[in-house]
């Protein structure tokens, strides 16, 4: 209401109570990338200006696609609130040091016009713009949001390695200086974090709480139950603690009171464990953020806050002649939908635990089965494999310095190595599971069987997820045939098709890109024999 005094100067007058702050969106943003500057400079340090090159791309798509929007719709430009370099650098830090420009550019896109614009603009979105940009390259690119080669160094990301049942330095992690996506150092995740506490841009409950929870749930459904090491591994790999500070604490996306907050990072925190312990990908966080940011509607009605001036909690500052005249009610109401949520998040929960803990070992003796019937399969007159810790130790030697850091082989590595004993005790061969990351759909994993004189017996595929009647036909006997029984310095591929010379491996038509993933993969096991396995 306005009102005009004697001096004839416009009055402006609001109802109590009278709030003010000097906090504005744009000083929010602001204090948010001062956060991540920290994380950025580390990025760029350890991977190169190819990172930088992303980062850059990511923030001016961004930039660019909100400003011809506000163009467009006669809008006011909004990019001085500074959300729109926010969203870009985010996205960024989520993404490989090597993404290729059209990716950060097309996320970028995305992330503003379906994750914010089309919902209104700021203050109106129920996800993180810059998830949404993730999600939408992750599903489009998959391959390309999984390569985290950088530099010639390539291997398998920690999360991988620790999917395979493989060991991971966690301190490297902790200082960001292992394989993964640009903003991976979590020691700079947690300065930046206590940064946006100290200055009030977040409060402490959805970091504290997604932690907690998420070390409660891992150490649930873990296949290592309570190992500090392997937990700690899990805290540091991926985007979990980007998205516990950064990402799942956006205002504008999750719940309102301290005690939905916790809520929500609990939520968050259990659905990052149980992707990661029972999913197909390495990291789910994006995901569990999305869902989780799903929920808040419910949570909101859950932990009502009691309005100024009104005893009951949630009710109406103004109550109508119905209200004043209903029966008093005791206790707070619960929506039924919010215990029918609960109750069934219980229940699967605990069915979930059951079950983990009921297969575990059936998990893991399936697993050890697969490797044995691969290993036996290329070195079919073996009757035990057995392990050599100077050898395992120099898988573990090549795994800290990027395995093949000279790409001489592409994106393949090697993952174990054993020797085939006869039942006499003699060695009679050796057994050499690698894998290649360049498959059309992702990481190709395969046994070479090997004799004593270097003679490549035969191939058996562990892990092969390719385009059938495509890229899974390099697992028929016939194409697998062209390997056996040969012993050279490396193969070849022949696109052309129609090979007569022992180191040349025809393609298989129409997947060029499976069979030089395989052939690469063959070649890394027959350089680690040459130079590691018999040298050594």
């Amino acid at each position: 209401m306005s009102t005009i005094g004697k001096d004839s100067t416009l009055k402006h007058v609001s109802s109590s109570p009278h709030l003010r702050d000097s906090i504005t969106t744009g000083g929010v943003m602001i204090n948010v990338i001062i956060g991540l500057i920290p994380l950025t400079i580390v990025g760029i340090g350890h991977f190169g200006l190819s990172s930088a090159v992303v980062i850059i791309a990511s923030i001016l798509s961004c930039m660019v696609t909100e400003y011809v929007f506000d163009l467009i719709c006669h809008r006011p430009n909004t990019l001085y609130d500074c959300s729109a370099i926010l969203t870009g650098l985010l996205m960024a830090l989520c993404l490989p040091p090597r993404a290729p420009i059209y990716c950060a550019v097309a996320g970028g896109v995305f992330a503003i016009l379906f994750g914010k614009c089309f919902f209104g603009g700021l203050g109106q979105n129920f996800m993180n713009p810059a998830l949404a940009g993730r999600a939408f390259l992750l599903i489009s690119f998959g391959k390309v949001m999984t390569d985290y080669s950088y530099d010639a160094v390539t291997g398998a990301t920690p999360l991988a390695v620790l999917g395979n049942g493989g060991s991971v330095n966690v301190l490297r992690m902790f200082l960001g200086l292992e394989m993964g996506h640009i903003g991976a150092s979590v020691i700079c995740i947690i300065i930046g974090g206590i940064w946006l506490i100290v200055s009030d841009t977040i409060s402490w409950e959805i970091p504290v709480s997604s932690i907690i929870s998420f070390i409660i749930f891992m150490a649930a459904f873990g296949e290592k139950g309570m190992d500090p090491m392997f937990i700690a591994a899990h805290i540091c790999g991926g985007g979990f603690m980007l998205g516990a500070f950064f990402m799942a604490t956006d205002p504008v996306t999750s719940p309102m009171t301290w005690s939905g907050q916790m809520i929500f990072g609990c939520l968050y925190g259990f659905l990052s464990a149980i992707f990661r312990c029972f999913g197909s990908m390495a990291d789910s966080s994006t995901y569990a953020i999305i869902i989780a940011n799903l929920a808040v509607p419910l949570i909101d009605l859950m932990p009502v806050p009691q309005p100024f001036g009104i005893g009951k909690k949630g009710a109406s500052v103004i109550p109508s002649v119905e209200e004043m005249n209903a029966p008093k009610k005791s206790g707070i109401a619960v929506p039924p939908s919010a215990i029918v949520l609960t109750l069934i998040t219980v229940v699967a929960g605990g069915g979930l635990a059951c079950v983990n803990m009921m297969t575990a070992d059936r998990i893991a003796e399936n697993n050890l089965a697969k490797a044995l019937a691969a290993y036996e399969a290329v070195v079919p007159a073996a009757d035990t494999f057995e392990y050599d810790d100077a050898v395992t130790a120099q898988i573990e030697e090549m795994k800290a310095a990027g395995y093949y850091a000279d790409g001489a082989f592409g994106k393949a590595f090697i993952n174990e190595a054993v020797q085939a004993v006869d039942a006499s005790g003699n060695i009679v061969g050796y057994a050499i599971n690698c894998s290649s990351m360049e498959g059309y759909d992702g990481e190709i994993a395969l046994s070479v069987g090997f004799d004593t004189e270097g003679t490549v017996i035969g191939i058996s595929f562990t892990t092969l997820t390719e385009t059938a009647g495509m890229g899974m036909l390099v697992d028929t006997d016939d194409w697998k045939a062209q390997f056996a029984n040969v012993k050279v310095d490396s193969f070849t591929l022949n696109k052309a098709g129609g090979s007569t010379a022992d180191n040349e491996i025809d393609s298989i038509s129409g997947a060029s890109t499976t069979s030089g993933a395989v052939v690469n993969a063959v070649n890394a096991a027959i350089d680690f024999y040459n130079n590691y396995l018999i040298a050594g």
